[in-house]
């Protein structure tokens, strides 16, 4: 089994990074393989909605999206990870997931998703919240800790010295492992995900 971790920060290794390093270390702790996947400083590109991706399986900006998306087949989890900005995800954060989930539902239905929020003080709710909703339009579960998945500080040391942060991040870590094992011994027993109906669209306005 294994998981993706995205890190939607411009640092390479400071807060969220952080946070998402003791979700890493507790998924090893229980035998699941993780890789970490840093967005950098690149621009990325937000969604134009024109369709091509629905048609080719790969959006036609070829940068870490694509890169991403060749790597889900064969994922069972992930967690998004995002240093708070205005009380929202980080723009490339952002916009990386838009084109991410665009028309692609399928592709992650059934696997699991967790989001992870690292802030100096406040506004760490609604982005914890707007990256939930991602998985919640794709038929992911949603991993659950002790508390919502965030974390605070302004520097690495000091998101270290939030004991109850740094818990939660251990406790998703487990409670993770805990359900792709249980997903994994479901299929072994014949239990797989729900087909589902064909989806309906309605508008509200005619």
């Amino acid at each position: 089994m294994k998981v993706i971790l995205v890190n939607g920060s411009p640092n390479a290794k400071g807060c969220t990074y952080t946070a998402l390093t003791e979700v890493a270390k507790t998924l090893h702790k229980n035998g699941i393989e993780t890789e970490l996947m840093q967005l950098g400083t690149k621009p990325i590109s937000g969604c134009i909605a024109c369709g091509k991706c629905l048609k080719t399986g790969k959006c036609f900006i070829d940068d870490s999206v694509n890169e991403f998306l060749d790597k889900v087949p064969e994922t069972d989890g992930f967690v998004f990870g995002s240093p708070v900005h205005f009380a929202a995800a980080s723009g490339q954060l952002t916009s990386f997931l838009h084109r991410v989930f665009y028309g692609k539902s399928s592709m992650f239905k059934g696997k699991v998703g967790a989001a992870v929020v690292s802030c100096r003080r406040g506004g760490a709710a609604t982005a914890f919240d707007q990256i939930n909703k991602y998985f919640t339009i794709s038929g992911m579960p949603i991993v659950s800790s002790q508390y919502w998945n965030q974390v605070h500080g302004n520097t690495p040391e000091e998101v270290k010295r939030d004991e109850e942060g740094m818990q939660t991040m251990r406790t998703l870590g487990n409670n993770m492992a805990w359900l792709l094992k249980c997903i994994e011994a479901g299929r072994e027993k014949g239990i797989f995900v729900p087909e589902g109906e064909k989806i309906i669209r309605t508008n509200f306005i005619r």
